[in-house]
């Protein structure tokens, strides 16, 4: 008899005014990967919860912009705005996670890949997509503990 146990995953969001980066853990919530970006229009929340849906989503992380002290930056309260019409449209829980330095590690990352500076600085969301699994990861590898 084959196995249908169904895992739970996490979604990450490095969200940005144009574009929103979106990653999704593997099922065990181990590895992080980036998926994709969708823009930040009118059909972002119908994506985010297909996505959701699909990939069994029961926690999404959304990184924090916060500023050298670890205080809350600028972008800070649209990023709150976001969340709690995230909460309102999805019925997820939320929490938010410390974004820094996530798209500079992203493009270390995909430089290290041997990505071509062209494709790194293309504005079609791969790095956006790519930062929000660093920041995914950085709280997976956070959690370990407890799941262990």
């Amino acid at each position: 008899m084959e196995n249908t146990k169904l895992y739970n995953r996490v979604l990450g969001i490095d969200y940005g005014s144009v574009r929103i980066g979106v990653s999704v853990s593997d099922p065990l919530g181990l590895i992080a990967q980036p998926i994709e970006a969708f823009r930040n229009d009118t059909s972002l929340f119908a994506n985010l919860r297909q996505v959701s849906t699909k990939k069994n989503v029961t926690l999404i992380v959304v990184g924090m912009p916060l500023n050298l002290k670890g205080q809350k930056a600028q972008k800070a309260e649209e990023v709150q705005e976001f969340i709690g019409r995230l909460k309102e449209e999805l019925g997820i829980e939320i929490l938010t996670w410390d974004e820094r330095f996530t798209t500079t590690i992203a493009n270390q990352t995909m430089l290290a890949m041997g990505t071509k500076k062209k494709e790194r600085q293309r504005k079609d969301g791969r790095i956006d997509s790519m930062a929000a699994a660093v920041m995914l990861q950085g709280y997976l590898d956070s959690t370990k503990h407890s799941r262990s």
